[in-house]
């Protein structure tokens, strides 16, 4: 049974500045949306109806109110070859397995692996998105390109003050839509010689429509599109619920990461069967959402809702908003987003961690490939964290009349064996070596089987130099890996012979 509490927060709690907020998000949607078509070699209106879907259908199903999800070009470059190859049918139904790709990732908890992910490596990929963001804009202020000369530079500046400013006055109504509506007006009155929304590409006119795939239900259908719909969910899935972290962060709100990866999946079959590519969550765009007031359910579907009326009733309309102002709302968010505590952060922070950081922006800026560059910045937190885990570790050899005591501290594991084993013996080199051997783990965890065969390893070593030796302090979890994977050493449990400590 639905929680009303729920659906009343999430949908009507906040109702005015969610509807006012999903319309400015629109409106700097269809640029975005355009621009993603090109990248993927389609038709304007495959992105343009993705986005009215995806954010349509994801308002429902997703795990993370307010955020804004759509067609992106993070999607959009992945199925270039796919599009060039074989047509737009298979990128639909490339995307129709995309989204079952993404429910069986909800259904097998996938979403658990972002536990994995570090705050070093969010804080780079939200700077890099950032960074990104502003570079897509620079060539809509090129002087070398056709339509930007001084108005556009006015245009920006004056967008940008709108922003700014306004909301010291009011904040009644979200300042970009203010920026967009003045703007848009002083355009079409003084026929301003810049570039509009309609220089981008053909806005589609109409509604889009129900329809399936054109293509033969095969097995060779399927190896064409499934390395490209594993390819979309993975890359889709990572920037949604890095973008829903994101998002907790600045509300303050915690999210449903599974039911997001789900929801992702249902708003991407849906996009597929009405026409459109692939899509999830778009930082850009949910900055704006957040920063306008917008903060439930309804925001995200008026952004949709939104969008599919500019375009099917007000196209004309649209395609005279100048580009000067989106560019002014985009720089706006690229400012936004960036974490500016993270540059003096940079030498107070571990140097470990500002590595990772940085890392993560330059793998990302360099490639325009946000998967590669968290995946990079997850590796390098791996490695250190390994490295830490590997030098918390120290063994003391202690000698008693005819025996030697070795006490090990710390964490034992596959890349702290050759440490342990090192640091153990043999017994025979010592300059008093005992006849008798304990070694001492009470301090110590064994994690894995690398651990307990370097047990093995220290054990037979010393039995075999005629050293009696006895392990003593195994905690139960190390005592059960004993059991299970020693070859020469046993706590005798298995055959009874003696009872866990």
């Amino acid at each position: 049974m639905p929680n009303l509490g729920a659906i009343k927060r999430d949908w009507f709690s906040n109702i005015r500045a969610d509807v006012l907020a999903g319309i400015v998000v629109a409106l700097a949607l269809i640029p975005e949306a355009i621009g993603f078509s090109i990248i993927a070699g389609v038709d304007p209106r495959v992105g343009l109806y993705a986005s009215v879907a995806i954010a349509m259908v994801i308002a429902f199903t997703g795990g993370r109110p307010g955020m804004i999800s759509a067609a992106t070009a993070a999607v959009a470059v992945v199925v270039v070859p796919l599009v060039r190859d074989h047509g737009v049918e298979y990128l639909f139904a490339a995307t129709i397995l995309m989204g079952i790709f993404q429910g069986l990732a909800a259904l097998l908890r996938l979403d658990l692996l972002m536990q994995f992910v570090s705050r070093s490596v969010i804080t780079g990929f939200v700077n890099a998105l950032a960074i990104l963001i502003f570079m897509a804009q620079l060539p809509q202020l090129d002087p070398g390109n056709a339509g930007i000369g001084w108005m556009t530079y006015a245009m920006v500046i004056a967008g940008l003050a709108m922003i700014y400013i306004i909301p010291r006055f009011t904040t009644a109504i979200p300042s970009p839509l203010i920026a967009i509506i003045v703007l848009t007006a002083l355009t079409i009155w003084l026929d301003a010689p810049v570039n509009t929304v309609s220089d981008m590409g053909e806005l589609p006119e109409g509604l889009p429509y129900f329809m399936l795939p054109d293509v033969p239900l095969t097995w060779e259908t399927l190896a064409i599109i499934a390395p490209y719909s594993a390819t979309m969910a993975a890359v889709g899935l990572l920037e949604s619920l890095l973008t829903a972290q994101i998002v907790d962060d600045m509300t303050h709100t915690g999210s449903n990461k599974r039911r997001e990866s789900a929801g992702q999946g249902v708003a991407n079959v849906v996009a597929a069967m009405f026409g459109g590519m692939g899509g999830c969550a778009m930082i850009g765009q949910s900055v704006i959402n957040v920063t306008s007031g917008g903060r439930g359910r309804l925001s995200t579907f008026t952004a949709g809702l939104s969008l599919l009326i500019l375009l099917a009733v007000l196209g004309d309309l649209v395609g005279q908003v100048p580009m000067p102002a989106l560019v002014a709302i985009m720089i706006m968010v690229s400012i936004g987003t960036f974490s500016w505590n993270s540059i003096p952060n940079v030498t107070k922070h571990p140097w470990q961690s500002s590595v990772v950081m940085l890392a993560t922006v330059v793998v990302v800026v360099a490639t325009h490939n946000l998967a590669l560059g968290v995946l990079a910045g997850v590796v390098l937190s791996g490695v250190f964290f390994t490295h830490k885990v590997m030098t918390m570790f120290e063994v003391v050899r202690e000698r008693d009349g005819d025996t030697a005591t070795y006490r090990a501290k710390g964490q034992i594991f596959y890349a702290s064996v050759e440490r342990f084993e090192a640091a153990l013996g043999p017994e025979s080199t010592q300059p008093d070596p005992a006849d008798h051997v304990i070694i001492d783990v009470s301090k110590a965890h064994f994690w894995d089987i690398s651990a307990i065969g370097a047990l093995d390893k220290v054990v037979e070593r010393m039995r075999r130099n005629g050293r009696s030796v006895q392990v003593v302090g195994l905690n139960r979890a190390s005592s059960d890996l004993v059991d299970k994977f020693a070859l020469t050493d046993k706590t005798g449990v298995e055959i009874g012979l003696a009872p866990h400590p």
